[in-house]
Parts: C-alpha cells; sequence; structure tokens
C-alpha cells in the first residue's frame, strides 16, 4: 500500500448513471405517496415542480465547481478554497458523517425490507446488516471501476422500473385497463385534497420533497476519478432537468391519476406495499406487484448504501490529502482505493448498527439527522460557487476565461436555492418542534453542531483566516 494519486477509471457511461441514480431512490418509490395524501395532487405536482427547479439550479452551481475544480470529497475542499478553511475543515467531516449515516440507514431499511420474506425472518436485521456491509466493503474494496459498473446496472434497473409504471400508468388514464376511476377526473377530484395541509405542512412536505432528491450532488464527488470532468460533469448537469420532469413531475402527475389521495396505504411508509408504484399495479389486479417493488427498492438501496460506501471513503482520502485528516487515510492500494480510509468508515457503520439494535427509537434518529444535514452542505456549495464568481470579478476577470464550464443561471439561481434551502430548513425545524417538541427538533441539530464544534475548534487551534476576494487562488486546476 503507497501514497499515490486517485486514477480516473470511472468513464463518461458511469457518471451519466450516477448522476441518473441520484435523483431515483426511496425518496421517489416510497415518499412520493405521502405527499400525494399530504398535499394532493396540485401540491404534489408543485412542490416536486418547484424543488426540481431548486435543484437544478443547485446543479449547475455545483457543475461549475466541479469542472473547475475536480477533487474528490468536493464539498469540503470547495469551501476550504472559496470560503474559509475552517469551514472546509467543519464541512468535510460533516459530509463524511452525513454518508456513514445515509449508508447505515440504508442497510439497515435493507435488512427491514427482507423481513418481508419469512426465509430471511430467522435472521437478526443486526447479521443481515453485517452481511451486506461486507459485502459492498468488498466492492468497494476491488476497484472504482467495478462501483460505477455496479451502481450503472442497478440504476438501469431502477429506470426500466420508473419507465414501466411510466407507460402502465398512461395505459391505465387512457383506459386501456378499463378502470373507470383513474384519468383526469381522479387528478382534479384530488386537487381539491390540496387546502388540508395546512401551510405548515405544505412546507413540511418541500423538505420530504427536498429529501427525495437527496444524491443527486453525488456526481461531483465522482469528478475526482473521471477521465474527463470537463465533459462529464456539464453533460450531468443538462440532463437533470430532464431527469426530474420525467422521473419525478410524470411520476407525480400518474400517481394523483390513478391512486386516491384518501388512501390510507400511502401514508404507511414502513410497508413496501405502502409504495405509490405497487398500489397502481395492485389496482389493475397485478397481484405480485409488492414482490417486484420490493425486489427493485431492495436494489435501491442497496445502490445507496453502495454510494455512502464509495463517498464516505472519498471524503477521508480528501480531507487527509488537505492535512484535515490522519495521513493514512491517502494510502492507496494497487487498485487505486483509499483502504485505510474506507475500513475506518466501515466501523462507525457498524457503531450505528449497534445504536440501532440497542435503542428502540435508534432507526428513526438517525434517519431524522440525514435531510437537514443535507441542505447544510447544498448551502455551503452554492456560497463557494457565489464567492468564486465573486473573486473572478474582484480580480478583474471575466468568467467565461477563467471557468471550463459556466452554469447558465449564474449566481442568481444560486441565491434563489440558497434562500429556499434556508427557509425550508427553518420550517422543518418548526414543524418538528411543533409535532415532537425539543427532542424531536433536537435530532435535526445533533450534526450541525459537531460541525459547528469543528469549526470553532480549528479557528481556535490554527488561527486561519477567511479567504479573501482578491487573494482566493482562481487558477485553473492542475494535478500535482
Amino acid at each position: 500500500m503507497t501514497n499515490q494519486k486517485m486514477e480516473r477509471k470511472l468513464q463518461a457511461r458511469h457518471i451519466t448513471m450516477i448522476a441518473i441514480g441520484g435523483c431515483i431512490g426511496t425518496g421517489l418509490f416510497m415518499a412520493s405517496g405521502a405527499v400525494v395524501s399530504k398535499a394532493g395532487s396540485y401540491g404534489a405536482v408543485f412542490t416536486y415542480g418547484l424543488i426540481g427547479v431548486v435543484i437544478y439550479f443547485l446543479m449547475a452551481s455545483i457543475g461549475e465547481l466541479a469542472t473547475f475544480y475536480p477533487v474528490s470529497g468536493s464539498f469540503g475542499s470547495y469551501a476550504t478554497r472559496f470560503i474559509d478553511p475552517g469551514l472546509g475543515f467543519g464541512i468535510g467531516w460533516l459530509y463524511w458523517i452525513l454518508w456513514i449515516l445515509v449508508s447505515s440507514v440504508d442497510i439497515i431499511t435493507l435488512s427491514k425490507i427482507l423481513h418481508y420474506w419469512e426465509f430471511f425472518r430467522q435472521f437478526s436485521t443486526f447479521y443481515i446488516c453485517m452481511f451486506f456491509l461486507v459485502l459492498l466493503y468488498i466492492l468497494n474494496l476491488v476497484s472504482v471501476k467495478v462501483f460505477g459498473e455496479v451502481e450503472y446496472w442497478i440504476t438501469i434497473i431502477k429506470v426500466l422500473t420508473v419507465i414501466v409504471f411510466l407507460i402502465v400508468g398512461a395505459a391505465i388514464i387512457f383506459g386501456i385497463t378499463n378502470n373507470t376511476d383513474a384519468g383526469i377526473t381522479t387528478f382534479i377530484k384530488n386537487g381539491e385534497k390540496t387546502s388540508t395541509a395546512g401551510l405548515l405542512g405544505l412546507f413540511g412536505i418541500f423538505s420530504t420533497a427536498a429529501f427525495s432528491f437527496g444524491g443527486t450532488e453525488i456526481v461531483a464527488v465522482t469528478a475526482g476519478e473521471s477521465p474527463d470532468p470537463k465533459e462529464t460533469m456539464p453533460k450531468a448537469v443538462k440532463q437533470v432537468f430532464w431527469r426530474i420532469l420525467i422521473f419525478y413531475i410524470a411520476t407525480m402527475f400518474i400517481i394523483s391519476s390513478i391512486v386516491s389521495a384518501d388512501d390510507h396505504r400511502l401514508l404507511d411508509t414502513n410497508n413496501v406495499t405502502a409504495s405509490p408504484f405497487t398500489i397502481v399495479f395492485q389496482n389493475i389486479g397485478l397481484g405480485i406487484a409488492a414482490v417486484i417493488m420490493n425486489i427493485v427498492i431492495l436494489t435501491s438501496v442497496l445502490s445507496a448504501a453502495n454510494s455512502g460506501m464509495y463517498v464516505s471513503s472519498r471524503q477521508l482520502f480528501s480531507l487527509s490529502l488537505s492535512n484535515y485528516g490522519p495521513k493514512s487515510f491517502k494510502k492507496l492500494n494497487s487498485n487505486s482505493t483509499p483502504t485505510i480510509a474506507l475500513s475506518f468508515s466501515v466501523i462507525f457503520m457498524i457503531l450505528c448498527f449497534i445504536f440501532e439494535k440497542y435503542n428502540p427509537k435508534g432507526y428513526y434518529m438517525l434517519l431524522s439527522m440525514v435531510g437537514i444535514v443535507v441542505m447544510i452542505i447544498w448551502m455551503v456549495s452554492l456560497i463557494s460557487q457565489i464567492r468564486l464568481r465573486k473573486a473572478i470579478v474582484k480580480q478583474g476577470k471575466k468568467a467565461e476565461d477563467v471557468l471550463p464550464y459556466t452554469a447558465k443561471t449564474g449566481v442568481i439561481g444560486s441565491y434563489i436555492a440558497l434562500i429556499s434551502f434556508g427557509i425550508i430548513i427553518i420550517l422543518q425545524l418548526v414543524s418538528d418542534y411543533l409535532t415532537g417538541g425539543i427532542i424531536q427538533m433536537s435530532y435535526n441539530l445533533v450534526c450541525p453542531v459537531i460541525c459547528l464544534i469543528l469549526y470553532m475548534s480549528f479557528k481556535l487551534v490554527t488561527k486561519r483566516k477567511f479567504v479573501k476576494l482578491e487573494e482566493m487562488d482562481i487558477d485553473p486546476y492542475s494535478e500535482k
């Protein structure tokens, strides 16, 4: 095992599929039903449409950063170079914590899904978690190319599932299945449900929709192992708009046109048969729908856990390169995999499993920590892009001359996204406080408080200052 540069083994098709896969997950397969139930058809389509536009602004901003500064473990590096080294330190470790939580929650969810089949009920969720943790560890240990191939084929499964669903849904709406309860009439009827959510409830739904898009930003992390990030990153960003339009807006329209918003199954998010995809298939008499969707959701969760393990190891590698973590984390094996960083991440995932095993509310506590952390990471990346643009102007240059790719939405889109995420975070905290008190709200604040402590500690120890616009490094990135 030696210190060496990360090899760029991810191909363009891997980057494209990872970007697509980031948009399709349990948020679409499961949480979308709850949004229809709470907001009605108009509210659901409007919510996902609005959040989709904001996510497009976000991805345009991230795409600009990723092509200008294509490094593994990007978000902490962005904050260090364009905002404040202390913030880069705190956000770098926060992003690692985020993906430890995401991977752990996904693997725990996977174990719960497997208990749908009687055969797996003889094994505890803890042992199932350990089995899949070892499996994913081996996959990540072999090579980043193996990771890319696994994500590629799993994403194909997810995409085909959504396409089949859209085709079947359209057939139902146009009366091919003789289902008289489906169609525009049902969509309009479900639209009457919108007002029952209430203003606070509607904003809580925004948070759910935003969480559904979590993982979209992973494509920026892959820039550090892409052979030509200047070409692959802009393509990935340009495809975001159409993915959102097809995979989310069209899906919400079809669900709202076929399933009644009053269907109690939509709110049972702990049951795989509550997936609106499953309900649609069941409504046309496809009895094996639950089994089919169980398998699809299983692969989706496995994909998310695989991505989380990949990102967490690359984040530690990046922290080590910036001298924000132990030097051993930047040691790579012959396959260009940061083995020690990967193993360190796995240890903390095991601790999450143990926490969940001995705490009745452990699963939901881990899950509740994720949503707001994702949006904080997004906000920091937006601020990084805004400050980069300001520095370019401050130093008397033009963005087109400095940046390999410039976001069509510029900084205006970044400001809109930044304000939107800030509002959603505040309203989510208020909603949690009103529904569950200070304890439920505090779950969301654990990780941000850790980040704040890391930031303050770094500033006190190193005395490093805020990056001034006129002193910011805006030279093109080059691998040393």
